[in-house]
């Protein structure tokens, strides 16, 4: 844990309490018969459901004396309910009737403690909770503990009581400050054949990259998709398990009416399927992820990247705002899309939330700043959610944004005029992806996000390297003299976001790198494609974008410049060798 974080003061291990879930599911409060004096107890029982299926949270707290053991259970109302797959428990169901048992590391409650489990499950007709619940054969009644000893802080779902074990090795679903620290990362096994495939790619091949599941069929694997790969979220999570991964990455990427003010990633969803993005998109994917036999491997969720920014700047009254992106702000398709997955996801124990935040060359100028980090939290409160589902964010995300210009800052000079006022910057208040995300961090923390949320930058085309590589500042001549001389970021515009030519592969993941920076992460796998150059057929919903074009002479949005594009690129999240080629001859740092 870096500096900043620890005087954070902050303890992530009761980071979140599960308040969605309780808003969604309602909570069950059950007066009824007296207990016996030694073993009081009260029982918060709430699900989330889909149609067939659920997911349970229960919360038991302990109002007698202390236990060293428990045994919980209870009935179901209705013949149809069935336990399938519980977490932080002993599980089991005969006829209606279910018992739960502590595990080894949550039996102990003290008097005022609390635990929560939970199981996914089953159902038709109906799915009522059940009325009555017993701890060790006594009715719980939800009597009052001793004012002598004051009720402790309830874990978040999923979660046994916090112990004391080394800060790398937290009991099962005990969230960490930081995922990515003291554990090894996944290693996509289809991204690295992918890599290898190329000349000298084996010399990247096993950093980790994050996993796209960017529409329904992603879920279980697409074998015969251009994108993406024959393995869903479990088989990735299998895998991961099998190399003995401590983090896995999943990118959250299919919000109805996706990627509203472009072409090259829309979605298979309608503006107005929000349902269907609930029920069979974060609903099976929250029960995959919350299974038990994962407990034990950090989950990384990236939450629907370049969506929320998108209703502050690309709606009317802006350049290049779409119909499409009005649409889904008056229709709330993105805010309570983003709260219902924070919800759904940020219930399960061992799962991290980081929303996606843009970057500097889209929100750094104040008056997109402010605005975007509230719309982000009102996000983070919707459809449920509280802002501890939210772990942190994540900027610069499938894009090029340099990490550091070191020979260009915004607090420049030159013969009187400041370096903001240049073509490059055009005022923007930030040059490059550490400073916006480190400041921009503390604009959320000040908005009401928590005081120890980490930042994740995607460093994996925003290296610049190779032989174009400025290697001092500009000319004084002029302030773009100056500026375009010495900026290693060689785009046309900040605003160019498809398969930029010149691109390098940037620092390697890892964590801790910078002080409010959890890690630098490889999100967006290099070599696969942001857009095709060309309209290409396909049934994945994805359109053509002219930004993607290398002949294309740009729009309002990048200052009516040259795309920058690379020819002969495929759909995106295609495999584009050329792409990965170029990225590992201008690395930086170079590649040995």
């Amino acid at each position: 844990m870096n500096l900043w974080r620890r005087l954070s003061g902050r303890s992530r291990a009761l980071a979140l309490t599960g308040a969605g879930v309780l808003v969604a599911g309602g909570l069950v409060t059950l007066p009824v018969t007296a207990a016996q004096a030694a073993t009081q107890c009260s029982v918060d029982y709430t699900t989330s459901d889909w149609p067939g299926g659920f997911t349970a949270t229960v919360t038991i707290r302990n109002l007698g004396d202390p236990l060293s053991s428990w045994n919980l259970g209870f009935t179901f109302p209705n013949s149809s309910q069935k336990v399938q797959q519980g977490w932080s428990a002993k599980w089991s169901q005969s006829g209606q009737n279910v018992t739960a048992q502590n595990e080894s590391y949550n039996g102990s409650l003290g008097t005022g403690a609390s635990t929560s489990i939970g199981f996914n499950g089953a159902w038709s007709g109906s799915n009522p909770k059940p009325t009555q619940f017993t701890l060790n054969g006594t009715v719980c009644n939800g009597g009052t503990p001793p004012t002598s000893t004051p009720p402790t802080t309830t874990p978040p779902p999923t979660t046994p009581p916090p112990t004391t074990p080394p800060p790398t090795t937290p009991p099962p679903g005990q969230k960490v400050d930081n995922p990515y620290a003291g554990v090894k990362g996944y290693v996509n096994p289809e991204w690295k054949a992918k890599a290898e495939s190329v000349s000298g790619g084996s010399r990247v091949s096993n950093n980790p990259t994050a996993v796209w599941i960017d529409r329904i069929a992603a879920i279980n694997g697409t074998p015969n998709s251009s994108s993406n790969g024959a393995m869903g979220v479990r088989d990735h999570l299998d895998a991961a398990l099998a190399q003995g991964a401590g983090y896995i990455q999943f990118v959250i990427y299919n919000l109805p009416g996706r990627d509203c003010s472009a072409l090259a990633s829309n979605g298979e969803l309608g503006p107005d399927e929000l349902p269907r993005y609930k029920a069979e998109y974060i609903d099976p994917i929250a029960a995959i992820q919350g299974d038990a036999k994962y407990k034990n491997l950090r989950i990384v969720n990236i939450i629907e990247i370049d969506s929320l920014p998108n209703l502050v700047t690309n709606t009317s009254g802006n350049a290049g705002g779409t119909a499409m992106c009005d649409t889904v702000k008056a229709n709330g398709a993105y805010v309570n899309g983003v709260g219902y997955a924070l919800a759904k996801l940020g219930a399960i124990g061992n799962v991290y939330n980081y929303i996606d935040a843009a970057h500097h060359g889209w929100i750094g100028w104040d008056s997109n700043f402010g605005p975007v980090a509230d719309q982000l939290k009102a996000a983070a409160v919707a459809s449920g959610s509280t802002v501890r589902n939210v772990h942190g964010f994540i900027v610069n995300t499938a894009n090029y944004s340099a990490l550091k210009e070191p020979y260009v800052k915004v607090t420049d000079s030159v013969n009187g005029q400041t370096v903001r006022q240049s073509k490059w910057i055009d005022w923007n208040q930030y040059v490059d992806e550490l400073s916006f995300a480190q400041a921009f961090r503390q604009k959320l923390v000040s908005i009401g996000f928590d005081s120890g949320i980490g930042m994740l930058i995607d460093t994996s085309r925003n290296g610049w390297g190779g032989s174009a590589r400025p290697t001092g500042p500009g000319p004084l001549t002029s302030v773009d003299a100056y500026v375009d001389g010495g900026r290693v970021d060689r785009r046309y515009h900040t605003g160019n976001w498809c398969n930029q030519a010149g691109a390098g592969l940037g620092e390697r993941p890892r964590a801790n790198p910078e002080p409010g920076i959890d890690a630098y992460v490889w999100v967006k796998p290099p070599g696969e494609s942001d857009g095709s150059s060309t309209a290409i057929p396909n049934d994945e919903g994805k359109g053509f974008d002219r930004m993607c074009d290398p002949t294309y002479t740009g729009n309002a949005r990048n200052g009516n410049n040259l795309s920058g594009a690379l020819p002969n690129a495929p759909i995106s999240g295609a495999w584009f060798a050329a792409q990965f080629q170029q990225l590992m001859q201008n690395a930086y740092p170079p590649l040995s």
